[in-house]
């Protein structure tokens, strides 16, 4: 039986999630379709805040686990 594709708004927020917790910039976004580039910067903003807060290693594996299994 074939897997269905993942949404790729679901997808592309939390790729924009790891990449701004891994502290890289906005600018990096490879995506170019409107849409789904605000849903890669709003997972990017909110990867950024929860880095500023300290949010990252073993502290944020609460919140990674909420991010990928979406």
């Amino acid at each position: 039986m074939k897997r269905q594709k993942r949404d790729m708004y679901a997808r592309a927020f939390k790729r924009g999630y790891l990449a701004g917790v891994s502290g890289k910039a906005k600018d990096s976004c490879p995506l170019e379709q409107p849409e789904v580039r605000q849903e890669w910067l709003n997972g990017w903003r909110e990867g950024r805040t929860d880095q500023w807060e300290g949010m990252t290693g073993v502290s944020g594996i609460h919140k990674l686990a909420n991010v990928t299994t979406a």
